[in-house]
């Protein structure tokens, strides 16, 4: 790999790979390699017009059918009906596109991630330019705290490291060498002695040389992943093509069983027969399941932004609720990204806090931040909570010379003078290669010699703590002799007093690990995928609970070398976690889960995260420490960064699920009274007992609001002990079909036609005699076919708000919104009946209290009858007692 050789070139040798020089390009030579290889940009591959975004909406599943029943209508001589259902496909597209048109910013999220501008050598001079005229070649200055613009080569750094957790994950700074790196077989971002785009300076200073910007830079190459990984359709988009072909096949399979039934027996002519035809397609298309399953949608994303789960695309809220599978990023998501010291051996508690104060380059802010390297931040915040003030003991010891870490040397040595003139040195470093120059070691403020057996018992404690996945430092410290004039690494750091060693973690967060456990009891997998070393994932797995027993690290060089159905059968067979693994990688598991028919949640918070956040079913990012890049990629933002907030959003999307189903098995039931009366009509040329106009009074009036109520309905107990809804599970299932259409809707049937019957019966007809079938007789019976529909849907209503418990057990006031929309539906049916302009347009006729006295009898019929179905299906079906 060329960047592999610049890693491996001498000073020199980079100036001449890159034809550059100290001294840096000229602006002439840097405006020519802009030309030539472009601005330092993101280019944002041609997307999908907003307007085509807005279209797509009116040509989804059922928005078509609907399209089609509004096209049937109009031919059928309906203009009417044709508008209204145009008008509730518009509405819904309006409604549809506002919610989710901003899904889509994953690159206008990357290039705000970009530096503006970038300090530079140019004709031997610092300047600012802007970061996107950055060419290859430029030699960048680095500072504390700058962003890095470009991909680039160190050749020179004091102290330097850079934070490269938006690429890799890992929580720690890199520490950064200028020096040749030997070719080895790594990850480009495991090479010390190069920076990347999107990175910033956590401490020091450094120059280094351009040799990859924009669209070639790693962070370019990932906004390339990005933009290319397709946006697939949800189970919920899946699921409604499925309800949509149903829907389509019954309609008109019954629609043209009957057109030809009524012309064959002679009932009908022929542009009858085409108008009849229509009204049993349109009786069975529910228009309003679409609004409605919007506007439920919505409801739910509402619901889970109170519990800081933002939802960025509606379909989500569904397809979180049947997750089998969450990838979880540990740092920042599992853990909190902080330093924190967890364990401390020692023989000298004071004087190993004060040498840690004073070794240390970090500072803490008045709230308590750090400020600088976190693993010095922690070592700071131990000793204040031991009694150590810092700021004090800084102030008692100024400091006079620093030996600033090295990675060769791996340590560093502050130099200070005490109050009485005393000068020492303070070290800290890797605990093997201090031990080694240590002489000496201080137990109970007494030093003694450091023997052999207690080198073999450091050395042990050591171990251990590796073994506990903490980074480990030694701590030791040096009374210089008075004379000594140069503070060299030669002459001071030799012949060390041991003090003790430091053990530090990321911690996981407080909640990660009850979090965790409720996801096992929901029979969904959590599996670790992170950018760090796999001693620390799998300490953080186990504190968590994500691993339990015998553990399979798979790392990312090895799942280079595995197939999809072989890293499944190693997901399949064993506890797994995945660690040191890149962007390609994390979409490697994705699409082998998805491939497997797993529904896969991704979690993450960095750059690197993206094109996995952007492929999964669900993408979850970390809202608080995320970037823009993973926020606009994912569907779903976590508001507190919290694991356990994930419980939560996957509670109300699977409370959304069955809330769906009850609002489908309501509008659904609906659907049989209003084709009945059209079978009757062609069958027994019987008067029509229910017109067109009155079938959408009930789908996008009277039902609307109900259907609405129960879509918010509260989750059922149990909900979180259930596993998740088989992949292959239909929402318009068997049994949801053969309770709406075979039992309910037939009730409701026979409620209509007894409604219809009622009037020509109170009026004197009896069977056998002819009945009228125009003026206000025949009104006042297709508006009592109309009401009792209503009111049947009212008692169905209430039995629909739990599939399988009784009503009476879940409470008839839990649900107020459904209270409400009870009382809208009566205000609506009232409102079409007795206001004479909607009276006409729906050709109703005004009904007296005998009426509605017969009326309202069948909302308790219906639901006493739903409630006895459901006693006999939990007691000898289901083995239940009546109220589970």
């Amino acid at each position: 790999s060329p960047i592999m050789s610049i890693a491996n070139l001498a000073r020199e040798q980079v100036f001449e790979e890159l034809k550059t020089s100290a001294a840096g390009l000229t602006d002439a030579e840097a405006a020519v390699r802009l030309k030539k290889y472009g601005r330092n940009e993101i280019r944002e591959l041609a997307g999908t017009p907003l307007v085509l975004k807005f279209l797509a909406n009116l040509y989804q599943f059922f928005a078509l059918l609907l399209w089609v029943a509004a096209a049937m209508a109009y031919l059928g001589g309906m203009p009417e009906l044709a508008v209204a259902i145009a008008c509730v496909v518009l509405i819904n597209a309006v409604f549809s596109f506002w919610q989710e048109y901003r899904a889509e910013r994953a690159i206008a999220a990357l290039k705000k991630l970009l530096p503006s501008y970038a300090k530079v050598i140019r004709d031997g001079r610092e300047k600012r330019i802007l970061s996107a005229e950055l060419a290859p070649g430029d030699l960048l200055v680095l500072e504390a705290g700058d962003n890095i613009s470009a991909d680039a080569r160190l050749i020179e750094e004091f102290e330097l490291r850079t934070n490269n957790s938006t690429l890799t994950g890992e929580s720690a700074p890199a520490v950064s060498t200028a020096d040749p790196v030997p070719e080895e077989k790594r990850h480009l971002t495991e090479y010390p002695n190069l920076v990347f785009a999107g990175t910033s300076v956590v401490f020091g200073t450094g120059k280094a040389v351009v040799f990859a910007a924009g669209m070639r830079s790693e962070f370019g190459q990932i906004a390339h992943l990005t933009q290319t990984v397709k946006t697939e359709p949800s189970p919920l988009q899946k699921e409604l093509g499925h309800v949509t072909g149903i829907v389509t096949v019954f309609s008109v399979t019954l629609g043209v069983v009957f057109y030809f039934l009524g012309t064959g027996l002679g009932h009908l002519a022929p542009l009858q027969g085409f108008l009849f035809m229509v009204g049993i397609i349109v009786a069975n298309v529910p228009e309003g399941l679409l609004p409605t399953l919007s506007l439920s949608l919505a409801m739910g994303a509402q619901r889970m932004a109170k519990r800081k789960a933002l939802i960025k695309k509606l379909s989500s809220v569904e397809t979180l609720g049947s997750t089998d599978v969450i990838l979880t990023d540990k740092t920042g998501t599992l853990t909190t990204n902080t330093m924190e010291v967890k364990k401390v051996w020692t023989g000298s508690p004071a004087r190993l806090d004060l040498a840690g104060v004073l070794a240390n380059n970090a500072k803490l802010s008045a709230d308590g931040s750090v400020i600088g390297d976190p693993t010095e931040g922690a070592l700071l915040t131990y000793a204040r909570k031991a009694g150590t003030d810092p700021l004090a003991a800084a102030a008692a010891n100024p400091r006079l010379y620093l030996l600033p870490f090295e990675s060769r040397r791996k340590r560093m040595t502050s130099i200070n003078r005490d109050q009485a003139g005393n000068v020492a040195a303070f070290v800290k470093g890797a605990p093997k290669e201090m031990l080694a120059l240590c002489r000496k070691i201080e137990v109970n403020g007494q030093v003694k010699e450091l023997d052999e057996d207690r080198r073999r018992e450091i050395i042990s404690i050591i171990d251990g703590y590796a073994g506990e996945a903490l980074r480990v430092l030694a701590i030791a410290y040096r009374p210089l002799p008075a004379g000594l004039k140069e503070y060299t690494v030669e002459n001071v750091e030799q012949g060390l007093i041991f003090l003790g060693l430091a053990a530090m973690t990321d911690p996981p967060r407080p909640e990660a690990a009850a979090a965790v456990k409720k996801c096992e009891q929901a029979g969904i997998r959590v599996i670790m995928i992170t950018g760090d070393y796999s001693l620390t994932a799998e300490a953080v797995a186990r504190q968590t609970g994500i691993i339990k027993g015998e553990c399979r690290v798979i790392e990312g060089e090895e799942l280079d070398n595995l197939s999809h159905e072989a890293l499944i059968r190693e997901i399949n067979e064993k506890e797994v976690l995945f660690a040191r693994v890149n962007p390609g990688h994390k979409l490697k598991v994705v699409s082998a889960l998805k491939a497997a028919g797993k529904i896969v949640a991704v979690t993450g918070d960095g750059v690197n995260d993206a094109p996995a956040l952007k492929k999964a079913d669900i993408g979850v990012a970390m809202g608080v420490a995320g970037t823009d890049v993973a926020k606009e990629a994912a569907e779903i933002v976590l508001l507190d960064d919290n694991f356990a907030t994930i419980v939560n959003a996957i509670e109300e999307g699977r409370t959304v699920y069955e809330n769906i189903k009850k609002f489908v098995t309501y509008i659904f039931t609906s659907n049989v009274p209003e084709i009945i009366p059209f079978i009757l009509f062609v069958l027994f040329k019987i008067p029509l007992p229910l017109t067109i106009m009155q079938i959408l009074a009930v789908d996008l009036g009277t039902d609307i609001m109900p259907a609405l109520a129960l879509g918010s309905e509260q989750p059922e107990p149990d909900i979180m002990r259930r596993p998740p809804r088989p992949a292959k599970k239909r929402l318009l299932d068997l049994p949801l079909l053969a309770r709406a259409y075979g039992w309910l809707g037939l009730l409701e049937g026979a409620a209509a036609m007894a409604g219809f019957y009622f009037v020509y019966f109170s009026a004197g007809w009896r069977p056998g005699s002819p009945m009228a079938a125009s003026g206000p007789l025949y009104l006042a019976a297709t508006t009592m076919c109309l009401a009792a529909i209503v009111t049947s849907q009212i008692g169905n209503g209430f039995a629909c708000r739990s599939e399988r418990s009784s009503t009476f057990s879940i409470g008839f006031f839990g649900n107020r919104f459904f209270l409400f929309g009870v009382l809208a539906e009566l205000v609506i049916i009232n409102l079409l009946i007795y206001f004479p302009p909607l009276a006409k347009v729906f050709g109703l006729f005004p009904i007296g209290p005998v009426n509605w006295a017969f009326l309202l009898l069948f909302t308790p019929a219906v639901f006493l009858a739903e409630e006895l179905r459901k006693l006999v299906f939990r007691t000898w079906l289901y083995g239940k007692r009546p109220n589970p």
